[in-house]
This record gives structure tokens, C-alpha cells and sequence, in this order.
């Protein structure tokens, strides 16, 4: 029942121009989709709602836009290159987009595609604190672009190999996190309801330590 419906649904969202199957007249690329004219208007409002709720209108956050292309030092550092990964068979997948930068042999680096935002974030941690001189608690946010190279893709636009993130790092003293952490679940709902999806279509996922 629910596969049906979400053919359904995906049937509507085409004909009526909010989404398409990427590259479909050459056949289609699994796990991309092109926004039309309504869903393209529809990503902005959704986009700008957010900024406006957790970036402009508050002065303890630092809006970004980092680069989608990072070194392999980045992902080394942050434990991706090891550990951002999905079973396949009995050897693990790295599920991020490697390529690389330069043009003469011997001078190139390997470069990947971001599969998060938060790295962008942390290594722009010190130019933030230089530029503004924050007091904590503050945060760094950023909307962008990601890029994950599923084994799988499918669920409509659930688990797609290029989508959009909203997200950001809030920083606090140890001893008020727990206080800080209760806010933003607070902020989070209130946004939520405030742009219209129904309280009981959103569960919070406990995670283990």
C-alpha cells in the first residue's frame, strides 16, 4: 500500500511540475531529480523560511556558504574516509564522490564532493571567531548542496545521491548543553508547525551513546 501510494504521489509531483526524474529523456539517472517551476519556488520558500527562523533573525548565528569541493585532509581528519560507509557485500563503500583537482600529471590532489555540511562548518570554526569575536554559546549555519554516492537509491526523494541540507553547528559550555539542547528541539518544532507539516508526522530518533 504505501508503494502504491508513493507512486502516486511521485506521478502528481511530475505532472504538475514540481518534480522530475533527472536526465530522463537519456534514460535517467537513479537517485537525482530535477526540481520544476512549483518545486523550485517551493525549495526557495522552504529555504528562506529557514534562514530567516535560525539565521537572520538572530544574533548569536553566523550564516555560510563553504565550498562543496574539500581536500582528502578534511575527510581524513573528520574519520569520513573510514568510517562514512555502507555494507556492500562483505567490504564496506565509501559513499562519497572522489575526484580530482588540477590539470598536470604528478600535480593533482584528490579532492571529494561533500556528503555533509558540517565539515564546512568546523574548518571555518577560526575564521569566525577571528572575523566576530563571538561569545559563547553561538552557532555557524549553512544551506548547500551534498552529494552521497548510494549503493541503492529509491524512496522518491528520501535517499537521493544529490540533495539539499539545512543545517547548523551551535556551540555551548559543557555544563549547558543539556539547556541548549531542550531549546533548539523547542525552536525546531515551532518551525516545523509554523510552516505547516503535521506534529505527529515527526518522530525524534533516540541515539545511543
Amino acid at each position: 500500500m504505501a508503494e502504491k501510494n508513493l507512486e502516486n504521489i511521485i506521478s502528481l509531483a511530475k505532472r504538475r511540475g514540481f518534480v522530475y526524474p533527472g536526465s530522463e529523456i537519456y534514460g535517467g539517472l537513479a537517485g537525482t531529480w530535477d526540481y520544476g517551476p512549483l518545486g523550485a519556488e517551493m525549495l526557495h520558500n522552504v529555504k528562506d523560511a529557514w534562514w530567516k527562523k535560525f539565521v537572520s533573525s538572530r544574533e548569536d548565528m553566523y550564516g555560510i556558504a563553504s565550498s562543496i569541493m574539500m581536500p582528502e585532509t578534511v575527510w581524513t581528519a573528520s574519520g569520513h574516509l573510514e568510517y562514512f560507509t555502507d555494507p556492500l557485500g562483505s567490504k564496506k563503500f565509501n559513499t562519497m564522490f572522489k575526484s580530482k583537482a588540477g590539470a598536470l600529471k604528478g600535480e593533482t590532489i584528490d579532492i571529494y564532493l561533500r556528503p555533509e555540511l558540517a565539515q564546512g562548518m568546523f574548518v571555518n570554526f577560526k575564521n569566525i571567531i577571528d572575523s566576530f569575536h563571538p561569545k559563547v554559546p553561538f552557532g555557524i549555519a549553512q544551506i548547500g548542496r551534498c552529494f552521497r554516492n548510494e549503493i541503492s537509491p529509491r524512496d522518491f526523494l528520501f535517499r537521493v545521491r544529490e540533495f539539499d541540507l539545512m543545517e547548523f553547528e551551535y556551540f555551548v559550555k559543557e555544563s549547558d548543553w543539556e539547556k541548549n539542547f531542550e531549546f533548539w528541539k523547542k525552536e525546531i518544532r515551532n518551525w516545523i508547525k509554523e510552516i505547516g507539516i503535521n506534529e505527529k508526522n515527526v518522530h525524534e530518533l533516540e541515539v545511543s551513546e
